[in-house]
């Protein structure tokens, strides 16, 4: 299991909003096994795999949080997006990021949208997405658990920015007999003990009583969150 952790100057570094509010826009979050859509004023259009081409010998261009084919990342994009797209429509694209994938991340990201021609590219951090899609309310420290195929992370966000986050390459793609699903909800407990000790404030605390937000396809893993709860003591809240 790998731990990271960037500092907090480095964890916020996403470009501003554009001025233009009229824009088209188009929100991409892109994971190791689904790849999702939203289209400005229609809502989600897409929740598909995470495959440049569907079929036998299907090719998995992003694999735990690193996009690892950037033109075939393009293609499926292409081959998703391009025929929604109005023709001479030049949308603003928001696209997730992992809290920890790194400049590198957002670099690929942006490489790989430019087939849908966008206007402006922007990215957001995954667990602050998670906080905004649920309504969360972001003046308090709040901590999200994003358990995705291959990944999770832990993310405390103070004021709505990340503040603290580790990950481990582990999720429920992972889970066979060698790797029980409760080794999720262990992983999930130890990175918090970990902020929790290496915080010198009080505000993993106050996010952990506030009870963590739970994202991604592990948050409707009972056999992961009860595993979590037990470790933890503290109220779940699981979010689409």
């Amino acid at each position: 299991m790998t731990l990271l952790r960037r500092p907090r100057a480095v964890l916020s570094r996403h470009r501003p909003w554009p001025l233009c509010r009229q824009c088209s826009g188009v929100a991409l979050d892109m994971g190791s096994a689904r790849t999702r859509a939203w289209v400005s004023g229609r809502g989600m259009i897409l929740d598909v795999p995470t495959v440049t081409f569907p079929g036998a010998g299907a090719v998995y261009p992003i694999q735990r949080g690193s996009i690892v084919d950037t033109q075939g990342t393009a293609r499926m994009l292409d081959r998703l997006l391009g025929h929604r797209l109005p023709r001479f429509t030049r949308p603003v694209v928001v696209v997730t990021a992992p809290v920890l994938g790194g400049p590198a991340y957002r670099t690929e990201a942006r490489s790989a949208v430019e087939v849908l021609r966008p206007r402006s590219v922007l990215t957001v951090p995954s667990a602050r997405a998670v906080a905004l899609g649920a309504g969360a309310d972001l003046s308090r420290p709040l901590l999200v658990m994003d358990i995705g195929a291959h990944l999770t992370e832990v993310v405390l966000l103070v004021d709505g920015a990340v503040f603290d986050a580790r990950r481990t390459a582990l999720g429920t793609g992972d889970i066979d007999d060698t790797t029980p699903s409760a080794r999720i909800g262990e992983a999930l407990a130890d990175m918090t003990t970990s902020m929790l000790r290496q915080d010198g404030t009080s505000l993993t605390l106050d996010a952990l009583s506030r009870g963590p937000l739970l994202a991604g396809g592990g948050a409707l893993r009972p056999e992961i969150t009860c595993r979590l709860a037990d470790r933890l003591h503290v109220p779940l809240r699981a979010v689409p």
